[in-house]
């Protein structure tokens, strides 16, 4: 636009908008549309899915577009990100712009990053916002934040939420959702906290309405059965199946085999379109076998590479049903006419509980497909058990209480005796529950999640002063208790980086006094840091320190004294080193460094790999070998068993206790594994650090067993169900041992500790690369992405974030899938 042209005003953007599109808007669409036209401020729009959000959402690149302003585009996720860029690109283009005036920053990949229009996750904006020097506001006339329920997600919402309080006022915000429950709370904790008023637009119509049926008298092969016969007009299919647990769905699928679910002229198609690819390998020949019959699994115990078969022909329309988890209704967008759920419970059995309204409305909307469906149908069953119940009840009444026929009397009495019970072991149910779930608003926004470590130390970097972080916890939407537990939680979180010397606190933490016994304190002035501390400190000034001989204490005589509250904290030169563990507690990271000097190969291996988690019903599969089999490395025998007897956290008869099997099961003692006593001791060390969570495996000790041939592995094990869990995990233990060759342990060479980690993590990652080069190369790709500590202007790419296990498969999501119970 010349600069001698004065922009068009808002009135006039919000007309040529409204005149070039293609159809008449929704009511919800039209309202949000001039509302935000309207506001200085900005928008909240919480509607369905499938009512527009995009068309609203491209209202605010419009704007920016005509008056030469900047825009960010925000998402929770890297797929959609990238899909997004692709959407606002081509309607720029549509509008008479350049394709080049939309950008893409995810991280690893820029493409047009000077550009007006910016798609980026929302960690990249926290980013910006952190950095206001490098990346200015000025010019910015607003930020559209997708999927903004994810303001409430454990892990991450704090992003979302610290964009919010850092964004500069003159920055309108759009936020967009299709699953909140009352808007109103947050539309007023916004404006009282953060001074940010927004206009609120809810929509609940959706495009293609939902036919909801509760299917009380068949089991659930008989109703898929039933939704796949007719023709293309009374068939209930494509369906989605939701199951809870990934070995439901292969019996689910398997189930299906032999049924007839496939429309006339799909199996010839399907036949030709499975011919292009392999599934000779790991699950693939037994999905194969399902997919012949027009069914699919989807879930994270699948190989990437086999999901994405599985999402191709679903939609080429190739596939009648897809049994899949809830993963899949937070993910990539499968189109059904129809979602069917065998249970509306989940959880380990006998602990199983109602799904929350949220995940039910998720997994309903994805039914109906605007572009095919008039509607769509969401499908409930019993429990089997009741639909056994119900047809034997059906069958009792039929012969009347009062016949005096001879027969019928002997029948009614046969069929007595088979009445069938529900199990009281088993958890049910039922048509009531349904209809709540229906009727169940989504969850409200709130703030969950603390602090994660390493925002803190960035935000301690910026300025050591306390009350400023304060100022930041007493802002969070939560109530007044959970803010007084959240402020308790940032002091043990300062205490801890003081125990590790990663900053000086002002006043000095008071010495905790000793239970029932007089301790003589050491003096502020002369304190001796800790075991770690002193190791840090050798490690950044070259030199070895000797231990110090400080007195040793238990981790409940370590706790912080509860009135101290400290109004400094002042960063050491260690903290920096906090910034190079992303994948796991930094904390803990480090401690681990300064035990790995004298690991043995098979000892660094069960302490890297027990950091990153893995289900609970995997566990039994990746057991580490007792001590008979592995017996214990230098690092267990010279320094953490003795570090645990002298400690007091263990008596020395319990390190290795003596398997007996005339002991009976419930009393027998078992050696802890070294991942365990490993915590054991950074749990002592650090009392105040209560986020640390490790597994005790041996996958990738076993699968270099193998060789590193990740198909042998998988088939001597029997793990090809789990296999894509397997991958992932293999996956992520490269990028850790990445994030470890920053550091070098004491009495290590560093050229040596680093080739040995890069041999090591070679080695893994072409054994991934072997069975799905794709979905390696993609993951390894995005592990240079966001990192909202760091700078964009101090490299050419991010370094990866404080990473969960929910978000690594949400970051690698083509790979990951998720952990699902």
């Amino acid at each position: 636009m010349p600069s001698d042209v004065p922009p068009p005003s808002r009135d006039e953007l919000a007309l040529k908008y409204l005149e070039q599109l293609p159809y008449t808007p929704y009511p919800v669409q039209e309202e949000a549309l001039l509302a935000w036209f309207d506001t200085n401020t900005g928008v909240l729009v919480s509607a369905p899915t499938g009512t527009g959000k995009t068309l609203i959402a491209e209202a605010a690149v419009f704007e920016a577009l005509h008056t030469g302003k900047t825009v960010y585009y925000t998402t929770p996720l890297i797929a959609l990100s990238e899909q997004k860029f692709r959407e606002i690109q081509a309607a720029a283009v549509g509008w008479g712009f350049a394709a080049e005036e939309v950008g893409l920053v995810t991280g690893n990949r820029r493409v047009n990053p000077g550009a007006r229009v910016l798609v980026v996750v929302a960690e990249i904006l926290l980013n910006r916002l952190l950095h206001p020097t490098e990346f200015p506001f000025d010019n910015v006339t607003a930020v559209v934040m997708d999927e903004f329920h994810n303001f409430s997600d454990l892990e991450r919402g704090i992003v979302w939420e610290f964009s919010l309080s850092l964004l500069p006022d003159h920055v309108r915000l759009m936020l967009l959702s299709a699953t909140i429950g009352n808007a109103n709370p947050f539309v007023s904790w916004l404006h009282q906290c953060h001074g940010r008023r927004l206009e609120l637009v809810v929509g609940t119509e959706r495009k293609v309405p939902l036919n909801y049926r509760w299917i009380p008298d068949k089991t659930l092969i008989e109703h898929l059965e039933e939704m796949a016969d007719g023709d293309a007009e009374t068939r209930r299919t494509p369906a989605l199946v939701f199951c809870f647990n990934r070995d439901e769905c292969w019996s689910i699928a398997e189930e299906l085999k032999g049924r007839s679910m496939l429309a006339d002229g799909q199996q010839k198609l399907l036949v030709a379109q499975l011919a292009e690819y392999d599934l000779t390998k790991g699950a693939g020949p037994k999905l194969k076998q399902i997919l012949m019959r027009g069914v699919g699994v989807h879930h994270a115990g699948l190989l990437p590479r086999y999901k994405r078969i599985v999402e191709d022909l679903f939609q080429k329309k190739l596939l009648s049903v897809c049994v899949c988890t809830e993963t899949l209704a937070a993910g990539i967008n499968l189109p059904a006419r129809s979602v069917v759920l065998p249970s509306l419970m989940k959880g380990k059995p006998g602990q199983q509980k109602l799904i929350d309204p949220s995940s039910a409305h998720q997994i309903f909307g994805r039914a109906g497909r605007p572009q095919f469906d008039k509607e769509g149908f969401v499908f409930v069953l019993p429990h089997e058990d009741d639909v056994k119940i119900l047809r034997w009840k059906e069958k009792y009444d039929q012969i009347p209480e009062d016949t005096k026929d001879p027969m019928l009397i002997r029948a009614k009495k046969s069929l007595k005796k088979k009445q069938p019970t529900r199990n009281p072991e088993k958890q049910y149910w039922n048509e009531q529950q349904f209809d709540k779930l229906r009727a169940a608003p989504a969850g409200d926004l709130v703030s969950r999640g603390h602090l994660p470590w390493r925002l803190l130390a960035y935000l301690l970097q910026l300025s050591p002063d306390v009350d400023r972080l304060r100022s930041l916890i007493r802002k969070r939407l939560v109530d007044p208790k959970q803010l007084e537990a959240n402020e308790r939680h940032l002091e043990r979180m300062l205490l801890a980086l003081h125990t590790g010397g990663f900053v000086r606190l002002e006043p000095e933490p008071p010495a905790p006094p000793e239970p029932g016994a007089q301790v003589a304190q050491t003096e502020p002035e002369t304190a001796q840091p800790s075991w770690l501390s002193q190791q840090l400190q050798a490690a950044i000034d070259s030199q070895h320190a000797a231990k110090t001989g400080k007195k040793v204490e238990t981790a409940d005589q370590r706790t912080a004294v509860p009135q101290y509250h400290p109004k400094m904290a002042h960063a050491t030169e260690t903290l920096e080193l906090l910034f190079g563990f992303r994948s796991i507690n930094p904390l803990y990271g480090l401690f681990l460094v300064q035990l790995m000097g004298v690991a043995s190969p098979e000892e660094r291996l069960q302490l890297w790999e027990s950091t990153l988690e893995l289900p609970g019903n995997l566990l039994r599969y990746v057991r580490v070998p007792p001590p008979r089999i592995m017996p214990p490395g230098p690092l267990a025998t010279t320094r953490v068993d003795l570090e645990i007897v002298q400690r007091g956290l263990m008596p020395a008869g319990d390190l290795y206790p003596d398997f007996d099997p005339d002991v009976p099961f419930e009393e027998r003692k078992y050696p802890p594994a070294l991942a365990e006593k490993v915590r054991m001791l950074f749990e002592h060390e650090y009392s105040e650090v209560r986020d640390v969570r490790i597994q005790a495996v041996w996958a990738i000790g076993d699968l270099l067993n193998f060789s590193g041939d990740f198909t042998k592995f998988i088939s001597g094990r029997d793990l090809a169900k789990q296999e894509g869990l397997i991958f992932r995990h293999v996956l992520r233990t490269v990028l850790l041992l990445g994030e470890f060759s920053q550091f070098t342990p004491p009495e290590v060479d560093p050229e040596v500790w680093r080739a040995e980690l890069r041999d090591l993590a070679n080695q893994l990652t072409e054994s991934c690369r072997a069975v799905d080069p794709q979905s390696t190369e993609h993951a390894l790709q995005h592990a240079a992405d966001h990192d909202l500590l760091r700078g964009e202007a101090a490299a050419s790419a991010e370094p990866p974030p404080a990473v969960t296990d929910e978000e690594i498969s949400e970051e690698i999501e083509e790979f990951g899938g998720g952990i699902d119970a």
